[in-house]
Parts: structure tokens; sequence; C-alpha cells
């Protein structure tokens, strides 16, 4: 006894809490203990005795049952006698100098005298306390042997007053402290793994096999089971025990009580009744749960209520309600609920439960006073006994009970928490078995009248078993296509039924916001570069000041598209171009342009010197330096704060999280969020709280996820995966991160992600072993944490979230995205919860299913999910290998979800738009049924499709003309897109016409010279003359391109800083290209000034028709330097 420890803190607390109360009692219903005068309790040595007050009181204490031991307190002081061993236990309770704790005193037994001394001094330090005549004791305590009889003989010879203290010292105990509910919780789980892992898939395993085992046998089992590693999470198993034979019942024969045994009967496909409980370090738990196979809809709805009620007793076990007034307030529920049943409840509905299983002075009964306190534990069990079922096929189901049992710890808010919470909904414990008995008669009948005509004429027995064989297949085809057949009908009546609900509603467009710079001319900013026609960037108003043909033009920073800035030479060039009707090609204009018919600015060009003259701070190109810094910044704060603004547009107000300061919260640590708050990853804790989730991560960042907010809730277990983790799919999208978000993941790793290929691996390697070993040891702590987690978050939110754990064996793959996964199906959803981004599907949501490019020479077709929601984009999921195609027509035709299939893609953004547009004369004309392959609809879309691809077939004359007009726009908008995404690199070609122009236009020159000269020529010819032509065309331009730079030297420049303005016109549908002035009109340096050109091309009339090419390249080379 030596090695073992005593808890001092635990030992010096109880017994003060002992004197304390027996000094100045508190309980408000038994005043016993202040009345006597010391207390004696012995524990003798009995195989048999399980639970008594004298070994609880000594656990208690103590921690340990010592046998043969004697405990006296007295008003001064604590005796213990026992043997020599365990008194070097005991001395570590001894020389503790504490306030309130009363002197301990040891003595040894002495065999010498069969202990008569030590008997004597124990008498008189009894008589010595208080008055010495009322002794308190545990009457019912009576244990066998010549050491317990001894001391019974000497107390009887000493004539005290005997009073039973029972009941106080069990009050007394009840209020569990830390290390007590801790006890209490790990003894829990053991019973409900016991329950979950053995016992329920045992009794599943019978059903389903149609075997026939005692009742006995199961319990049996259960005790087993509790010396199996599997079954006890890790715990000590020398401290663990069954807290009382497994109790199994079925087949009309209920009892529901715990003093009730386990009959030899064999069990019943009916309603299945077990309890049990598991034992850790003496603290008891319990777990009563009742299976229904094939119930009826009455059984179902009187199961329901027993949950209910139970539920109802949750509620009012609070601090400071006494147990008759529980008892009473739930008789009254069900009186009011269900009259009828009243009769049939159990006579109790639970007892308080800690080192003894059954404490039966608090009970929740209609004669108990006792005041409920904090900490408590009971063994809060409801039943229903006594209730019929006419409908049963044999004698053994008409009787029925139902029983419904859990561990509760009462906090200090209602309801209480069970520290068992197994699943006990009906879809839980309800067992449905399909009759296909009858089906399979027929089919039986059936198959025996053919073998009996086929066997006349020598079929073999084989052949017999493989006709067999393929019928069976056939026929589960048959009824799958019955099915479809019947999902197909309702199909189209149920959508034309929520199309006319919902009425039509459709979306207004959104109009863009019309900036204004400045309400008034108050407004403008009064500085000397805005009074100097110079570029000012006003970063109040997010405006920039140009000056224009002298006069300052305030333009928003959102009406500017990108910049460029360039240096050549002497010159800096800032180029500014603005958004207008034509810019953002293959985009939906519809709402930017509150004006469309307007005529918009497309473009800005300034040029300044780099010269610096005598007496100058700074060159006059500081100041275009100066504005392209600026814009940039300000134009860079504008797009982000616009980027946020339609982020935040369409978010859903979400509701206060209510936090709890609940110690006992279920809550995770050292988890990763997905998507990540900032770019790096970090850990954080995730807990539960009143009526929502709050993430913390070690920064301080905080995320919350209401209850109310979470459409699915999933846990994926490490079982073949490298994470362990639970992912929310929300109803509406939640911002952190500056981005929404949907789909919210915490995750933690279970093993190395990466593996080190140049480490010298060794199967027998002890290192390798080790790391398996504790990778499979943090797999197990993980997914049992994890799923603790989850049914505390369950039971705490009385399902309002449940989590859906995905079915690996059903799983297939596909490619949603990008990369190939595994989709796996849950309950109600289809995900891929391991890649990012996740893939969800709500089983709910869909519509139907339809299978693409279905054909047996391809290995691959592809599955498109069309939603209850039509305006909702179809989702997809490519490259499905063909073998699965059965397998994931089998699980949607088991979720009554209607499928089709086809040899080609369709488009399906063509047809939803037609059915949003037209809903009635859709269905009106089949509805979905032109996705049948019998209807033969999509052959029919096939073939108008290529008839409009085939409509129009242009000669090579036009398709030149188009090609090159579609060049010259496609190069327009590059060269913005280029400037966009490239803005910090200067361009030479600045302003005038770009390379694409003058391409156009010797294009142009050269085919009408091609038409003139050669009218009568076929279209062949012509388009090979006017291929040479313009690779002549290229060539001599390159010879001009160096002719111009040579007269550019000549080139005077009349003034310091010019603009160029391009204007462009929607009505028109095309910019216009600017001719440069051959004249400047202002020539001071220090000011920029702005010329307009007209925006229209000088009519071909004015010129002369018979002008050489090498003038007009000349020209057009001209305008396009006069950029720069």
């Amino acid at each position: 006894m030596s090695s073992f420890v005593l808890d001092k803190e635990a030992f010096v607390r109880r017994v003060k809490r002992l004197y304390t109360e027996w000094k100045a009692p508190s309980t408000g219903h038994d005043d016993a203990l202040s009345n006597l005068d010391c207390i004696m309790s012995v524990v003798g040595t009995d195989e048999d005795v399980i639970y008594s007050k004298s070994m609880a009181l000594q656990l208690w204490l103590l921690g340990y049952e010592l046998t043969d031991t004697i405990s006296v307190f007295a008003s001064d002081a604590v005796y213990f006698l026992t043997s020599k061993k365990k008194i070097e236990f005991l001395k570590q309770t001894q020389n503790i100098t504490e306030e309130g704790m009363p002197e301990v005193k040891l003595l040894v037994r002495d065999r010498t005298d069969k202990d008569q001394g030590n008997y004597e001094k124990l008498i008189k330090a009894l008589q010595n306390s208080k008055k010495g005549k009322r002794l308190g004791v545990f009457t019912k305590d009576a244990f066998p042997g010549e050491f317990s009889e001894a001391w019974k003989k000497s107390l009887m010879d000493s004539k005290f007053e005997h009073v039973d203290i029972s009941t106080i010292i069990a009050y007394l105990m009840c209020p569990k402290d830390e290390s007590e509910i801790s006890s209490i919780r790990k003894a829990s789980l053991v019973s409900m793994d016991i329950f979950n892992k053995y016992l329920k898939d045992e009794i599943m395993d019978i059903i389903d096999s149609d075997r026939k085992v005692k009742h006995t046998k199961l319990a049996e089992g259960c005790e087993a089971a509790i010396g199996e590693k599997k079954y006890t999470s890790g715990l000590d198993p020398r401290q663990l025990d069954m807290a009382y034979p497994p109790i199994i019942q079925s087949g009309g024969a209920y009892s529901l009580k715990f003093s009730a045994a386990s009959d030899k009967n064999a069990l019943h496909f009916g309603v299945i009744v077990c309890s049990l409980g598991a034992r850790y370090k003496s603290y008891c738990s319990n777990i009563s749960r009742t299976f229904l196979v094939n119930p009826t809809e009455a059984m179902q709805d009187n199961y329901t209520f027993l949950v209910n009620v139970q539920e109802e007793i949750l509620k009012l076990l609070v601090p400071g309600a006494k147990l008759c007034d529980i008892y009473e307030k739930t008789v009254a529920f069900v009186q009011k609920e269900k009259p009828s049943m009243v009769g049939n409840l159990t006579k109790s509905f639970g007892f308080a439960m800690g080192l003894e299983f059954r404490e039966n002075s608090i009970v929740i009964g209609p004669k108990c006073q006792a005041l409920i306190k904090k900490s408590m534990v009971f063994n809060l069990h409801v039943g229903i006994s006594n209730l019929s079922n006419p409908e049963a096929a044999d004698k053994e189901g008409k009787t029925y009970a139902l029983f419904v049992g859990d561990t509760v710890l009462v906090g200090d808010q209602s309801p209480a928490s069970v520290m068992t919470p197994s699943k006990k909904k009906i879809k839980n414990v309800g067992i449905f078995i399909k009759e296909d008995s009858e089906d399979e008669d027929v089919d039986d009948k059936k198959a025996a009248k053919e073998d009996q005509g086929t066997e006349i004429l020598g079929r073999s027995k084989r052949n017999a078993v493989l006709e067999s064989k393929l019928r069976n297949e056939i026929n589960t085809e048959e009824k799958r296509k019955e099915h479809q057949r019947e999902l197909a009908q309702q199909l189209n009546e149920r959508a034309k039924e929520r199309l006319a609900k919902q009425g039509n509603s459709k979306e207004v467009e959104k109009v863009r916001k019309n900036t204004v710079s400045y309400k008034s001319i108050s407004q403008m900013p009064r500085e000397t570069d805005v009074k100097e026609l110079k570029l000012y960037v006003d970063k109040k108003y997010e405006t920039v000041i140009m000056p224009v043909f002298g006069i300052q033009v305030p333009f928003h920073i959102s009406t500017i598209k990108n910049i460029s800035q360039s240096v050549e030479g002497e010159y800096t060039y800032l180029r500014i171009n603005f958004f207008h009707p034509g810019a953002t090609m293959g985009r939906n204009e519809g709402g930017l342009y509150p004006q469309p018919e307007a005529t918009f600015v497309k473009e800005v060009t300034y040029r300044s010197s780099n010269v610096k003259e005598h007496g100058e701070v700074a060159a006059p190109s500081g100041n275009l330096n100066n504005a392209f810094r600026l814009i940039k910044e300000v134009q860079k704060r504008f797009k982000t704060r616009e980027a946020e603004e339609r982020e935040k547009e369409d978010l859903v107000k979400q509701d206060t999280l209510i936090l709890s300061q609940n110690k006992g919260n279920p809550k995770l640590k050292d988890l990763y969020i997905r998507p990540n708050i900032v770019t790096k990853r970090m850990t954080g804790s995730l807990e539960a709280h009143s009526n929502g989730f709050r993430y913390i991560s070690v920064r301080g960042d905080k995320v919350d996820i209401l209850y109310n907010n979470i459409k699915s809730a999933f846990f994926q277990p490490c079982d073949g995966e490298m994470i362990i983790l639970l992912h929310f799919h929300l109803k509406y999208a939640i911002m952190f991160g500056k981005k929404k978000h949907v789909d919210v993941q915490f995750y933690t790793e279970v093993g190395e992600i990466t593996t080190d290929l140049g480490k010298h691996q060794h199967m027998h390697d002890r290192d390798d072993l080790a790391a398996e070993q504790a990778e499979r040891e943090l797999r197990h702590k993980l997914k049992t944490a994890f799923k603790s987690f989850c049914e505390k978050v369950e039971t705490m939110t009385k399902s309002v979230v449940e989590f859906d754990t995905p079915f690996r064996e059903l799983g297939f793959p596909g490619a949603p995205f990008r990369s190939t996964v595994t989709l796996q199906p849950t309950s109600g959803s289809l995900v891929n919860l391991t890649e990012w981004p996740p893939f969800v599907i709500t089983l709910d949501d869909v519509e139907l299913v339809h299978f693409e490019r279905v054909q047996f020479h391809l290995r691959n077709f592809d599955m498109i999910f069309v939603f209850k929601e039509y305006n909702k984009k179809v989702a997809m999921v490519n490259a499905i290998p063909m073998n699965m195609l059965d397998h994931v027509k089998e699980w949607l035709n088991s979720c009554d979800i209607r499928y089709s299939e086809g040899v080609q893609s369709l488009n399906w953004q063509k047809i939803m738009k037609t059915i949003t547009d037209d809903p009635d004369g859709f269905f009106d004309q089949g509805g979905w049924t032109f996705l049948d392959p019998e209807s033969g609809s999509e052959d029919e879309n096939e073939t108008a499709e290529s008839e409009e691809d085939e409509a129009y077939n242009p000669t090579d004359v036009d398709s030149d003309e188009d090609s090159d007009e579609d060049d010259s726009e496609y190069s327009e908008a590059s060269e913005d897109e280029s400037d966009e995404s490239d803005e910090d690199l200067g361009s030479d070609e600045e302003s005038g016409k770009d390379w694409s122009d003058l391409e156009r236009e010797a294009a142009e020159e050269d085919r009408n010279h091609d038409y003139n000269t050669d009218d009568k020529r076929n279209g062949k010819f012509e388009s090979k003359k006017h291929g040479k032509s313009s690779k002549h065309s290229r060539r001599e331009r390159e010879e001009q391109r160096s002719s111009s730079s040579h007269s550019k030297k000549h080139k005077s420049n009349s003034s310091s800083s010019s603009s160029h303005l391009k204007s462009s016109s929607s009505k028109h549908g095309s910019s216009s290209s600017p001719a440069k002035s051959s004249k400047d009109k202002y020539h001071s340096r220090d000011k920029h000034h702005s010329s307009s050109s007209s925006g229209h091309k000088s009519s071909s009339k004015d010129k002369d028709r018979k002008r050489s090419r090498d003038d007009s390249r000349d020209n057009g080379h001209k305008s396009k330097r006069s950029r720069h």
C-alpha cells in the first residue's frame, strides 16, 4: 500500500466539508447530522457487497477501498484502525496543518489481544466527543467476519444511541468536484462505446442474419467488451468495471427496473430495451435505449413523446429545485400532452448517482423533498410500460415497453447536460426491414415454372442458376426504371406548382452608382497647381483635375480605366484611358452607363519637358510623374473599397453570438481554418456557445457561425485521410478575410502530408514502427475528441445542428473543378471536403440529374445537377468512370432523385434561360421529358444547333473584311487590357494611330487597288494578290519608318507640353482616330494645354485618290509619332 499515493488536497477538502456540515448543516430537508456526538463507519471483507455507504465514504475521502478498517470521526480528531500495511498508506494523512482540519490518529491492529486494547481507545474517543451518546452509523451496512463482529459487540456493550446517517452522508457526497466529474465522464464514454460499437452492432447483425441469440448471451458479451481496448477509450482496464449486469429485454416481457435481469429467452425482433453502465474509479454511469424493429406509426409517436418527456425533465433540473416538484411537473406535462400515458409511466424518473449506482434517498419521485445542487449527477430515466400493439404479427409483439435513460450533470443553467449523448431519435434507433418476401415468392414461382418447362429440353442446373441470377439483375433494373418513371411524372407536377407559388419574381438589374466629383464649384480645391493648369489629384474627393483647352475639368477616379507613362528624349508622356461604351469587350455593359447615347472621352495624353531651366526647382515633367503616382494610389484605394462594397452588398445580416460562460462548453483546440483568415496558416480553437460557434485564432481573429445559418454540418473522420475535419455549409455567406464564404472548414492533420523519399526505409525499422504506432494512437485520440465534440453539440443544440458523416464506401471519382477527387454521399448531400475548394450539393435542392456523354466507347461520362431554383447555375461533375454509372444510378434512385441520360453535351445556360423566360410554355410542351432518350428531343436540338451553325456561310472577301474589322476591334481591346495589366511600363505608341490602324488602312488600300485593277478575277486570285500586297505594304512601312526617324531630327516642337483628346460616340458604335493639329495654340511651358481632334475621318473625296501609298504611310507614321 506504500506505493499508492493519496490525493491530499481532495482528502482535506472533503474532511473539512464533512466537519463543516456537521457543525452547521446546510441541508434543508434533514438536520440529523447536527444532533450527533460522533460518526463511525466500518468496512469489512465481503466480495458479494458491491455498494455500501461505508465503502462509499471511504472511497470519497481516501480514493481507495481499505477492508477491515474502522473510521471514527470525533469532534477533535479522526481515528483509523487497520493493518500495518494500510497504516503506511494512511501516514500521508498525518501532519496536515490547516485551519478547520482535525488531527488524524492512526491505530495499528494488534492480533495478540484481538484488538481489544484498540477497541477501548476508540470507544473512549467516542465517549469524549461532545456528549458521547449519539453515534452516527450506517445501519444497513453489516459486514461479516471476526473483526467486524468483535467491534460490533464492543459497541453494543458501550450502549451508544445509534442514528442512521445514510441519507445525509449521501446528500453530502452528491455535489461532485472536477475530478469526480472527470471520472464519471470517462465512465459515460465507455458506456457509450460499448453500447454503440458493440451492443448496437451486434443486435443489427443478429437481425440481418436472422439468428437466434439469448438475452443472457448478449449481456455476457457486453461484460466481456469492457475488457477490450477498442471499447475502453484508452483507460486503465484495472479501474474499469460494469456498474451492474447489462439488461436486455424483448418479446413482451419487460421490467423497467435496474434490479431486473436478462432472461434466457431469444432476442425477439420487435421492441428491444437495453440498459448498461460502466464504472471507472468506482464512479458509475448509465445508458438506456430502446430499439424498434419495423415500428408502427403509433409506436413511433409514443417513442418520440417519451424522448420529449425526458427533454422536459432536463429543463427542470436546475439548482434549488425540489425533486418532488420536478416529478409533479413532469406528470402534469404528460397529463396535458398524452393523458392516456400517465398510468403507464415509471414510478420515478431517476436517482442520484456517483460512487453508488443508486442513491435510494435522492430520487426524482413524489415523496423526495431534497433540493438539487449544482454538479449533482443523476441517472435520468423515463419509461412507458404495458403498451399494446394490435398490428403485431406474433404474440410476443402484442405488448411492448419503451425506456430511455442517460447520465446527466446539473449545471448553473437549464437544461442539464447529458454525459451520454448517444443519439436517441427514432431515425437513430428505428430498424426498418424491407419486406420483399412476397415479390421473391412470385419471382420464385415464375422461375420454377420456367425451370419445369425447360428441364424437359435437358438444360443443366448450372444454366438454371445463371438464368436466375440474370433474371434478378434484370428485375432490379426494371424496378429502377419503374421508380424513375414515377419520379418523372411527379417531377413536372411539383415543379409547376413550385413555380406557380413563386410568381414572376425577376431579378432587378443593378444600375451602377453615378459618382460625382464635386456637387458645387465651391468644393473645387484652390491649389496652385489647379490655377496654373497643371494636373492635380484630389485625394479627398478621389478626383483628377485635368486641364482641357485651358479649362480645369474634374474627372472622378471611377471614370479612369488605366494610365501609362513613358519617357522619350526630352519629354515625358502621360496617357489616361477612360471607360466608355465598347471598352469592355465581351462583357455586359447594361446599367454601367446611365446615358449611353452621350459622347464619351476615350483618352487624354499629356506631354511635358524633362529639361530643367535655370532658376527652376524641378523640371516641368515632375508634375506628370507626381500625378501618375497619385492616380495609381487613389485608383488602388478606390478599387479595393469598391470590391469590399460589392462583396458586402448581398450579405444577410446575422444575429449576434450569445457567449456561454459555462466552462463545460464543447471545445476543440489546435484547428486550422479553411479558407484562411490571412495568407499565413494559423491554428485556433473552436467553441460552441448558446446560439453558435466561435473560432478564435492564435492571433486573435474571430469567426462566428450561428446555428440558424448552418445548412449542413459534416464530420469527416480520418479513416483513409490525412486530415480530420468539421465542415459547415451555410445558408447565407459570412464575411471574413475581406471575402464572402459559404463553406467554412475546421481541420487538423493526423500524419505527415509529405514523405521524405531520400530517407532509407526498412519495414522493421524501430523508429518507423514507433512512428506508425504513434500515428495510430493520434488518429484514435483525434477521432474520439471530434466525435465527442459533435455529440455534445448535437445534445446542446437539441439536434438543431446534426453532423453528417460521408459514406466512404459509396464514393466515386469525379472532377467538379479542375482535379479529380473522390465524391462521397452523405444522408442528404454529395460532398468532397478533403480538397479545396469543397464541393457540396444538398440533395433536397436538386430537381434532377442528367448524365452526358453516355456512350459505350467512352471511358468517362459527365453528371449535371439541375437545381429546383432554376435561376441558379447548374453544377457539373466531369470525368466519372463509365463503370460507376450503375453505382451512381442506384444511389440516386435510392434517394428518390430523377435522373436521365444522353449521348451529347447540352448548352445548359441556354436551356435554363429558355425555361425561366417562359416556364408555362416549357411545361406545356412536356417539361423535362425532352431529356428522355426515347423522346428524340436531344437529336432535334442537335440538328437545330447544327442548322444554326451552317446558316451563315460568308464569301472569302466578306470574311476578310470581317476578320479585319474584328482584328481592329480586338487589338483596341487588347491594347486597353495591356495598359491595365502592365501600366508601369511605358508604351512607344501613346497617341494617334497604332499599328493595327495602319495595318487596316494599308489592307483597305491594297484591296481597293486590287479590285480596281483586277475586277474580273476570281476570289482565289484576289485573295492571293491581297496577301502579296499586304507583304509589300509591310516591307514599305519598315522602310518608311527608318526614313521618318531621320526626318524627326529636323522637326521642332513649338510648345513644351501638349495634350490630345479622343472622343467616341456610342451612336456610331466605333471610336474615331484623331489627327494632330499642325500648330499648337498655346506656347507657355509651365502650363498644360490640350487640343481637340474632331473625331471624324476626313472624307476620302477631299483627298487625292491617286496619292501614293508612301505618302499615306508617311502621314500615318507622323500621326503615330505625335503621341510621343
